[in-house]
């Protein structure tokens, strides 16, 4: 029977295995519980829909150029100094200063009435619905070489090794779509120990479906120079709808075509 304190380690290490830091054989694993266990995929899953969205880039919003220059105009940032007299007396009944020293903190207060009635960035909406896809990618000996995870909406796939088998020297695992009844698309080379993210064009994005399915093939470090698989290709896997979010709360895994559901 687990305790609460496993299943708190057992929850680390799915997320650590979808962010592709475990050690070789901590991954192999998880990649096994995965596929042996509903329990174990759907918490993977779960995790994978909590931690891809914060691999989007947030673009820096810079204000703009009139924003700095009425801050500097209100608090008279290039006006000339009031003249201060040096003696005691002189500085308390000095009119001039007061005024300016009254000026400057209206001028603040002004500022930061002008700050906070510019228009802030609206929020990025969360998506009611969100669809991934995913594959995982056998081996020939039967193990899981690798497992995908794609995000059709942002043009993006996440590649985690599982326990690939190991390539000679000046070979490289490259990941290919091939459609039905068409030929191999390259999609990006991949690693044997660590998570990989690809960019998804928009042309592969259009034959990205489940009747497709992913293979790697052993290639040259930097990849197939014909466009088309050169080695052997030493693992292959059908690709399904893996998450869906209709429900809040709820999270739905397929794997080898069966819907596993579990609450987020």
């Amino acid at each position: 029977m687990n305790t609460p304190a496993d299943d708190g380690n057992n929850n680390l290490r799915y997320a650590e295995y979808v962010l592709g830091v475990l050690d070789a054989d901590a991954r192999a694993e998880v990649a096994h519980e995965v596929m042996a266990s509903d329990e174990a995929a759907t918490a993977v899953a779960l995790w994978q829909r909590r931690l891809l969205p914060l691999a989007d880039t947030i673009a820096d919003v810079a204000p703009a150029p009139y924003v700095w220059a009425r801050i500097r105009d209100e608090l008279q940032l290039d006006a000339p100094p009031p003249a201060v007299v040096a003696t005691r007396k002189g500085l308390w009944n000095n009119l001039a200063l007061w005024h300016w020293l009254g000026i400057g903190a209206s001028a603040v207060a002004v500022a930061l009435l002008v700050m906070m009635g510019l228009p802030s960035r609206a929020p990025t909406p969360v998506e009611a619905n969100v669809s991934y896809m995913a594959a995982t990618i056998q081996q020939d000996n039967g193990s899981t070489g690798w497992t995908a995870t794609m995000d059709p909406q942002r043009g993006r796939m996440v590649v985690v090794p599982g326990s690939p088998v190991a390539f000679a020297p000046g070979h490289a695992p490259e990941l290919w779509l091939i459609p039905a009844g068409g030929k191999p698309i390259a999609i990006g080379m991949i690693t044997l120990d660590k998570a990989t993210t690809l960019t998804l064009a928009p042309a592969l994005l259009a034959k990205l479906d489940t009747t497709a399915i992913l293979a790697v093939s052993v290639e040259p470090p930097g990849g197939s120079p014909t466009s088309q698989p050169t080695g052997a290709v030493v693992a292959k896997g059908a690709i399904d709808h893996a998450v869906t979010s209709g429900t809040p709360g709820k999270v739905a895994l397929r794997v080898d075509g069966e819907a596993l559901r579990g609450s987020a």
